[in-house]
């Protein structure tokens, strides 16, 4: 079973060695950091995360005592009572062996039980049919097409947005047992 653990500076260096390219750096994290990764965008990334009143929970996912891949679960409104799913990686040795999902079915448990959040969002590129399925196992459904978001090198790449209720989620395979220590 996958654990979800605050990512601390500790972790800076496994994660700037799995992203390699600019292309997958975009793929990653969107707009949000430069190529190369580095520990000062990093450190800047976690300043403020993972603590009871963060808007960002920010975990190294972690199998058999390995750390495995990283997630994000950014802006959360205790308001409206959302939140995003964001920089979702597994790292190269460890895919095919459905981290992945499980690995999102625990950021789901992590938003929906502990944090008691109704509405749970996420982009994905719509060529990454791999995770496009994974999202959809778990729930999500998809709530339109976001034509041309960014540019990598000389192309355009579109975003897939979709999202996953709470409702949805207790009524699908939600309610999993929770393993994190965020």
């Amino acid at each position: 079973m996958l654990k979800l653990e605050p990512f601390t500076e500790k972790d800076f260096d496994l994660l700037i060695s799995w992203i390699s390219t600019p292309e997958l750096m975009v793929q990653w994290s969107g707009a949000h950091f430069k190529f190369p990764l580095d520990h000062e965008q990093l450190a800047k990334y976690i300043r403020s995360a993972n603590l009871e009143t963060s808007s960002d929970y920010i975990c190294k996912v972690i199998a058999n005592d390995e750390i495995v891949g990283h997630i994000s679960l950014g802006r959360v409104d205790r308001v409206n009572e959302t939140a995003r799913i964001g920089k979702v990686f597994i790292c190269p040795a460890a895919r095919g062996k459905g981290y992945a999902s499980e690995m999102i079915h625990q950021i789901l448990n992590l938003a929906f039980q502990k944090l008691k959040l109704n509405r749970i969002s996420l982009g994905v590129f719509d060529f990454n049919l791999p995770a496009i399925k994974i999202y959809e196992q778990a729930g999500f459904q998809k709530e339109g097409l976001l034509r041309q978001t960014n540019k990598v090198r000389n192309d355009y790449w579109n975003l897939i947005e979709m999202s996953i209720l709470k409702d949805e989620w207790q009524a699908s395979a939600g309610l999993m047992g929770i393993q994190s220590n965020v």
